[in-house]
């Protein structure tokens, strides 16, 4: 029988993670056709370069702005802005601004096993 759904949030997440400089994740849905996490990345950080061969991904900023690089192209996204990533497109978000960076990350189907950094290692 399934358990009745219940509120999540970063307070209250199915789990927390730190990821690259001090950045943090909590996962807020976590099944193998989708993924929603929200993300906080410091003033300064930036994550490395790769794509995702079978996810889309979606970022929605809540606080700050993001910097991305997509297939070469520089594109800005505010807070209440959303960017859509196709499957295969390498890319990349950083922070450049003073504050935190903050926003949701909706990924269909979830990464796990296919993130593929710009050196060619799947992780």
């Amino acid at each position: 029988m399934n358990e009745p759904a219940q509120p999540v949030s970063k307070f209250a997440p199915l789990h927390h993670y730190v990821w690259g400089e001090g950045c943090d994740g909590w996962n807020l849905v976590d099944g193998p056709a989708l993924s929603v996490k929200q993300e906080r990345m410091p003033a300064g950080t930036s994550e490395a370069m790769h794509r995702h061969e079978h996810a889309q991904q979606f970022f929605f900023i809540l606080e700050g702005t993001a910097h991305f690089e997509i297939e070469g192209k520089e594109i800005k996204v505010e807070k209440g802005q959303g960017l859509h990533i196709r499957a295969g497109q390498e890319h990349r978000i950083g922070n450049r601004g003073g504050d935190d960076l903050e926003f949701i990350l909706c990924s269909q189907p979830a990464t796990t096993h296919d993130r593929i950094n710009s050196d060619d290692k799947k992780i």
